[in-house]
Order: structure tokens, then C-alpha cells, then sequence
């Protein structure tokens, strides 16, 4: 029976003992090596300290050590917490210490960054080395524990840990609006009834090819690197020095036989305007999943038409959920067409929305919050109840006993289908001259414009009247135009108060360590 995410590698490593399980350059590991090595780690875990429920930080660049690692820690009852090794120590510190991590999973070469996010701290901690390398620098206090100690354990079946499927299997580290990144703490159960339901949907099998393009601690690696591991199919680590560099990034998808690709539509977007598809083939590429944010139609369409050959799917759902709903692109888009729906629910998910008088959304084009109920629902956020209590709240659908759905801030519209259409977040309504503006919809005029090639929009606070509206653009490089010609275009799409007051032009927008747009760092922009 499998109820523990650990399960599913040990059922495909007896199934699938000398299939390829993980790929990174050209570097192969089999399921049976994954399984034997993962094990012997899990012991060595145990042996140094851990406890069942204890946080176990992941701090390594991509690689097969980092997945190792995932499993070594759920072998053995832990909690693990991907670090984002490109983040600021500040950062990392503040993680390590806020979900009380006294073991890390990392590599040789990350031993210098570690020594400086634990500092004075250190020797209170223990170092699990997941790869072979230099020896750590002479003035690391902590305990490390090289990775010949794994390799040489005689372990050969996982500790006999009582794990349950409502125990924590991972913690992600999320942007709070505060500044301060909240954890959200993700059940064995939350995440299997995910995976469970992607491999049945997208009909993943042990033939299966699928990429690893996202960083660990961000959520759309749930689904690459564990339905890889329920199907017995191949999980391809996409190199951190090709992430985004479309161009090689697409011979990479091509040269590694991808079946199944999942990104954020940045991506995407950005392999259609500086990748070159047509030059490629992609024979084995079937299904193109997206989500994290709104793909613009003008790059979806050109996409699908560049490679016709893949199925085409929508993927919705915050971190607090992973993915509640989904929904196919079946055709090419028209050309100004509206952004793509967010779907209908998954199994064994049920979502509804409320509007502004508590009750639930049923007639189309009404608007709403949506709440998602069932097993994707998380456990809350690390340490912090005042945070859980305020989105993780009591079923307003029933009072008979005590059912606890989250609130996603998320505005929604029923189509006549009932399908549900994203409007925009709560939180990022534009409120100006007494309109709620979103912010979506002024960003999808923007990529009319022909020499557009990205745009977002922000909010800049405004006594008179409330915000004014701040548009970033990047256009091609070849062409010159002005403020003007960006505001004359808008105002052909929409109402006079929705059209930017502020054209602001940049070379490329910043992104996150997960690939999205990064509207913080636009709203502080001079």
C-alpha cells in the first residue's frame, strides 16, 4: 500500500530495478541505485540526530544529489526544506532558523556558503554530504559527514520509521506580504493526492521522459519529480547554466527526448521568441503543462503553432494547494482572444467561490473568491498561526463538524460551461479613481502591441486618486517607440481609466528565483 511519498520510488525501484529513474547531463542514475543509495542516506540521518518530524534543509545547486537527497529524508520520517541556493544568505539564514533546521543536506562545493549563513552557529549543526568533493574548509565548525559514510552503510531496507500520510513530508518557503517568507507545510497525503491524479489525467507511464526545469523549493517540481517516481518514468534535471538560455534550452528538450515538459509560461514565452523551435523537431514531446501565472495568448498561439504536435494544458493552484484546477487548450487561440480559463476541478478536489455577501458564485460572470477544499488542502504555515487562521479557515459551506478549507484570494468568474475564468488576486487590484482595476487585463492589452515583447503593470499610490497605473514594457530592439504610442494603443482595448498614466521601458523584467515576473521589484523601481 502506498501511502508515504517514499513508497512510490521504492515500488518503481522494484519494479524498474535498472531503468534510469534521473538524468542529469550525462550523469544517469537507475532506480535501483536511487533506492540503494537514498537508503543508505536515510540510515545516516538517523544515525546522526534525526527524528520523525525533525526539518532537514536541502542546500545544493540541481543535480542528482538534490533528489537523492528528497528521498533520503522522507526514508527517514524528516521534513525536508529545499533552500534556494541562489538566494541571499540573509534569506537562507532566516529559513534555517525559523523551521529550527539542525541537518543539511548539501554538497563540498556549497561548504563555503554554508559556513557563512551558519556563522557562530555552526557547530550546532550536522552535515550530511550528498556527492564527493573537496574536503570542507578547515574552519567549518559543524559536523560533516562525508559521503563515503553514505555510500559504505550496509543498510539495504529503510529505518522503521512510523510514518503516516499526515505527517509532513516537505516545507516550502513561500514570498509573505510582509517580506518575511512564510512556510507552508505540505502532508504525504496533500502531495500524493496530487501526483496520484496527474499520472492517471496526463496518462504518465514508465515511457515517460519528463523534465525537471523549476528550482526544488518551488512547487511545480511536486509533479516532476514524483510522477516521475509513481509512473517508473525518467526524470531529466534540466542544467541550471541552460534554465534561461532559450535557445540551448530548447536543443536540450529536443536532444533529451522530453515527452512531458512543465514550466511557467516566462519560459515558454521566452523559448518562442528567442529559441528558434522551428529548427528543431521535438518528435517526442506529447504535453506541454504550464501554470505559476497568465500566459500571454500571443506566445501561446505562436507556440502551438510552432509545434502543433503536443497536447496543451492551463495548470491552476497557489503553493497552499499545488494544482486544483486544470484545463486543455484544445485549439489554436485567436489572436486577441481573452486569457485562457483556469478549469474545472481535479479529482477529489472541490473548489467554490463567494462573493462580496458570503455566498457561493453559480451564475456566470459574477465574481468571487476562490476556496479550494479536499486532501491538496496544506497543514498551514510553519510557526506562524495568526497567518494559517486568516486563509486557512472553517468550511462557510457547513457548520456540522470541523472542515478546513483555504482561501486563495484568487477572483474568479463562472463561464456558461461552468469553467472557471481567473480575474486577478484580491491583493493586486488596482484601485483607481473609485474602479477596481486588474491588473491582467491592462498587461493583456500591453501584448497587442506588435513590438511588445513583455509587460507587466503596478500600482503607484496616488492622494488624488488612489493609484495611478505604472506600465513596464520591452519591446524589440530594432524598433523605437514612444509612451505615447504604448498609451494610444491601450486606449483602442480599454476604458480611459484603466489605460497606464507611466510607460516605463526596460531591457528585459525582472524575474524570481522561480521564473515569474517580479512585481516587487517593479513597484520600487524609480
Amino acid at each position: 500500500m502506498k501511502f508515504l511519498l517514499s513508497h512510490l520510488l521504492e515500488e518503481s525501484a522494484r519494479r524498474f530495478p535498472d531503468k534510469p529513474a534521473i538524468r542529469f547531463d550525462e550523469e544517469v542514475m537507475t532506480y535501483a541505485e536511487l533506492d540503494r543509495i537514498s537508503t543508505r542516506l536515510a540510515h545516516v540521518l538517523v544515525e546522526n540526530g534525526l527524528r520523525r518530524g525533525d526539518r532537514v534543509g536541502i542546500w545544493m545547486p540541481k543535480s542528482i544529489a538534490s533528489v537523492v537527497s528528497i528521498h533520503g529524508i522522507l526514508k527517514a520520517g524528516g521534513v525536508y526544506v529545499p533552500l534556494d541556493p541562489n538566494a541571499p544568505s540573509a534569506r537562507v539564514r532566516y529559513i534555517v532558523e525559523d523551521c529550527g533546521i539542525r541537518l543539511l543536506a548539501s554538497t563540498p562545493a556549497f561548504l563555503e556558503r554554508v559556513r557563512e549563513i551558519l556563522g557562530g552557529e555552526a557547530s550546532s549543526f550536522t552535515i550530511v554530504l550528498a556527492e564527493h568533493g573537496p574536503a570542507a574548509p578547515k574552519d567549518l565548525t559543524a559536523r560533516v559527514i562525508p559521503y563515503d559514510t553514505v555510500l559504505s552503510h550496509p543498510a539495504t531496507e529503510p529505518p522503521p520509521i512510523a510514518t503516516v500520510s499526515t505527517d509532513l513530508a516537505y516545507i516550502l518557503y513561500t514570498s509573505g506580504s510582509t517580506g518575511t517568507p512564510k512556510g507552508v507545510m505540505i502532508s504525504h497525503l496533500n502531495a500524493l493526492n496530487f501526483v496520484r491524479w496527474a499520472c492517471d489525467e496526463f496518462r504518465v507511464t514508465q515511457d515517460d521522459v519528463l523534465s525537471n526545469h523549476a528550482p526544488y523549493h518551488f512547487d511545480l517540481t511536486i509533479f516532476d519529480v514524483f510522477a516521475a517516481m509513481q509512473a517508473g518514468a525518467t526524470l531529466a534535471i534540466v542544467p541550471e547554466e541552460l534554465a534561461y538560455f532559450p535557445y540551448r534550452l530548447a536543443e536540450w528538450i529536443d536532444r533529451q527526448a522530453i515527452t512531458v515538459w512543465y514550466s511557467v509560461p516566462s519560459i515558454l514565452s521566452m523559448m518562442v521568441r528567442r529559441g528558434r523551435l522551428e529548427r528543431l523537431a521535438f518528435e517526442r514531446l506529447r504535453l506541454v503543462l504550464f501554470a505559476g501565472e497568465v500566459f500571454p495568448i500571443r506566445y501561446l498561439r505562436e507556440l502551438m503553432l510552432a509545434l502543433p504536435r503536443p497536447q496543451y494544458c492551463n495548470l491552476y493552484g497557489p503553493t497552499e494547494t499545488n494544482v486544483i484546477t486544470y484545463h486543455y487548450v484544445r485549439k489554436v487561440p485567436e489572436e486577441h482572444a481573452a486569457p485562457l480559463p483556469i478549469g474545472k476541478p481535479c479529482a477529489n478536489v472541490d473548489v467554490f467561490a463567494l462573493d462580496d455577501q458570503g455566498q457561493v458564485v453559480s451564475q456566470p460572470g459574477v465574481e468571487g473568491e476562490l476556496y479550494a477544499r479536499g486532501p491538496n488542502v496544506a497543514q498551514g504555515y510553519w510557526g506562524d498561526p495568526g497567518k494559517t487562521g486568516k486563509v486557512f479557515v472553517q468550511s462557510p459551506c457547513q457548520g456540522h463538524f470541523r472542515e478546513t478549507v483555504y482561501r486563495t484570494g484568487d477572483i474568479v468568474t463562472l463561464d456558461e460551461d461552468g469553467t472557471y475564468l481567473f480575474r486577478g488576486r484580491r491583493d493586486h487590484m488596482i484601485k483607481s479613481r473609485g474602479y477596481r482595476i486588474e491588473a491582467g487585463e491592462v498587461e493583456s492589452a500591453l501584448y497587442r502591441h506588435p513590438q511588445v515583447l513583455e509587460a507587466a503593470v503596478v500600482p503607484i499610490p496616488d492622494e488624488d486618486v488612489g493609484n495611478r497605473i505604472k506600465a513596464f514594457v520591452v519591446i524589440r530592439e530594432s524598433e523605437a517607440v514612444e509612451p505615447s504610442d504604448i498609451q494610444r494603443h491601450c486606449a483602442r482595448y480599454l476604458p480611459g481609466y484603466m489605460v497606464p498614466e507611466v510607460v516605463a521601458f526596460l531591457h528585459a523584467l525582472p524575474k524570481t528565483s522561480t521564473g515569474k515576473v517580479d512585481k516587487k521589484v517593479l513597484a520600487s523601481h524609480p
